[in-house]
């Protein structure tokens, strides 16, 4: 597939990585020449430098022949006009655009072939200001990701000393949770992965991931950790869009207080918010985090721009007494540094970003992609085609299927009926598979494995 990423920025940054290793011909458009030359010396990609909506830049870059056009730069709308151009000048099949105002969404007739042209809007404020949402509804999560509509997650949790199942063979899971119905779907172990079977023993320290339907997530966690109290007190450093997001999605569920250092700012929020009490100062300010009872806050969320201020702010929040610190940190390098010490857990927007640009780049009926551990492992949601003639999966028993090395499925999901994946289970057509994939390079091989022959036609 020939894809053009407008925008060299971390998330074009990594959403090039991701693709230049899946046999894709991958070109990065930016004024930035000096990191378009850096770029190429690391990945077998294009570039080329100019402004990246600009026509005769788009066609230099081999619009004429894209498949897909990919803009994310900075600048909503640099990434709605190059849309716009990419179909009116090369119709283009498939245009994402990247968009971080809220006021641009507020209507659905501004987008489409018949508006601005473009097929998919991504917006990281709304993506990151979810993730944190489902982290928050499950305490001690570490990861929180949503299947079929909802009916499944797949959540991932450090086991502890003391629950139930650790120092156990995965075996017993039943035998601990008779009436709940789950898979792990991986283990990983000082960062090396585990494919598990029934005879693995879990560890603490071991980060789990499994898969169940929605209501029975919270019994799953309880056998792996002493489960959290809920989240009652919330203190947002950071009044943004993702700060402003978050909390409008939250207030009625949670107490929320957010500190934002912009006094204009803190206008706009008090007026746009109902009951979060809003802060004016500096989220590292020891006395203002003393004198609002930082000790009493059960989550501290870093949500600013600034990866310094969010990480010196949450170590002086933990120290003072917050119970959990979660902090968004853009920079990929100290993200790995950072979680699981004073931060609990440290949130990366591009791994979130990611995840939604796959789920439209992906061959196949693929519904939902999630980037995992900084890109290196995927879960995918695809929908299954065809019969036993023409599909390589449907009308097979799930120990029937070739699945490439280090890949699990962990459910299916039929109508509304979610199946925890056994070795026995049939997958039938238009069943919603997920599947965990440790090794993200494996990923051409799932999408041949749910692309239908022609003797399905």
């Amino acid at each position: 597939m020939k894809i053009i990423i407008l925008g060299a920025n971390p998330v074009g940054i990594n959403i090039a990585e991701t693709l230049s290793g899946e046999a894709n011909d991958i070109t990065i458009v930016d004024s930035d020449n000096e990191k378009l030359r850096i770029l190429k010396d690391h990945m077998d990609i294009g570039v080329i430098t100019g402004y990246p909506s600009h026509p005769d830049i788009l066609e230099k870059a081999g619009g004429a022949d894209a498949d897909m056009i990919i803009a994310v730069t900075e600048s909503d709308e640099t990434n709605m006009v190059a849309c716009r151009v990419a179909f009116s000048l090369f119709q283009t099949a498939k245009k994402i655009c990247r968009i971080r105002s809220s006021s641009y969404l507020v209507s659905d007739k501004l987008f489409g072939k018949k508006g601005i042209a473009v097929d998919v809007v991504i917006s990281p404020e709304i993506i990151v200001s979810q993730a944190i949402s489902r982290l928050l509804s499950l305490p001690g999560s570490l990861q929180v990701l949503d299947f079929a509509e909802g009916k499944v997650q797949l959540v991932a949790v450090k086991a502890f000393y003391g629950g139930p199942l650790v120092g156990q063979q995965l075996r017993l899971l039943k035998e601990h949770m008779p009436s709940v119905d789950t898979r792990v779907a991986a283990i990983f172990r000082k960062d090396r992965p585990i494919m598990p079977e029934g005879t693995t023993v879990i560890e603490a320290g071991d980060e789990v991931f499994f898969v169940a339907a929605k209501e029975d997530i919270r019994a799953c966690m309880s056998e792996l950790r002493r489960m959290d109290r809920p989240y009652k007190r919330v203190m947002i450093a950071g009044g943004g869009n993702i700060g402003l997001r978050l909390a409008e999605s939250i207030e009625d569920e949670y107490k929320v207080k957010i500190i934002e250092r912009d006094a204009d700012r803190c206008r706009f929020l008090s007026e746009n918010l109902n009951s979060a009490i809003v802060l004016n100062g500096e989220a590292s300010e020891h006395d203002l985090l003393i004198n609002e009872n930082i000790d009493d806050i059960d989550v501290f969320l870093a949500l600013t721009n600034d990866d310094e201020d969010n990480i010196m702010s949450s170590l002086l929040a933990k120290r003072l007494g917050a119970k959990k610190v979660m902090t968004i940190i853009n920079n990929p390098d100290y993200v790995d540094l950072l979680q699981g010490g004073e931060i609990d857990i440290a949130i990366s927007p591009q791994q979130a970003i990611t995840g939604s640009l796959l789920t439209h780049v992906r061959r196949g009926d693929v519904v939902n992609v999630h980037s995992l551990r900084r890109g290196a492992a995927e879960s995918i949601e695809a929908i299954a085609h065809g019969d036993i003639a023409s599909s390589r999966v449907v009308g097979r028993a799930i120990r029937e299927i070739d699945l490439p090395e280090g890949t699990t499925i962990g459910a299916i999901v039929r109508g509304d009926e979610v199946l925890i994946a056994h070795d026995s289970t049939v997958v039938e057509s238009d069943d919603h598979v997920i599947l965990f994939l440790v090794d993200s390079k494996r990923i051409p091989e799932v999408e041949r494995l749910f692309q239908v022959g022609f003797g399905f036609f």
